[in-house]
């Protein structure tokens, strides 16, 4: 987890697929958001952090929510 940007990286167990979370609120309650990465995307941020801070800033403005892995559903936060 990188506390700075307030992301955190991971491969799903059961696809093997790569992605990057961010927190997200809704007010009610806070969950996080996972959107897939590929490998080499995941080992560039894993090594260097702050490169991904442009990919997050694109997820936090709903630019990239076709990366979703999970639908946030109604309600969703910010």
């Amino acid at each position: 987890m990188c506390l700075e940007l307030r992301f955190s990286l991971g491969i799903e167990e059961t696809t093997g697929r790569h992605y990057l979370a961010i927190p997200a609120a809704n007010g009610v309650a806070e969950a996080e958001e996972f959107y897939e990465i590929d490998g080499p995307t995941h080992e560039r941020f894993a090594a260097d952090p702050g490169s991904a801070a442009e990919f997050i800033r694109r997820c936090r403005n709903r630019e990239l929510d076709a990366l979703l892995i999970l639908d946030p559903g109604p309600g969703r936060g910010a």
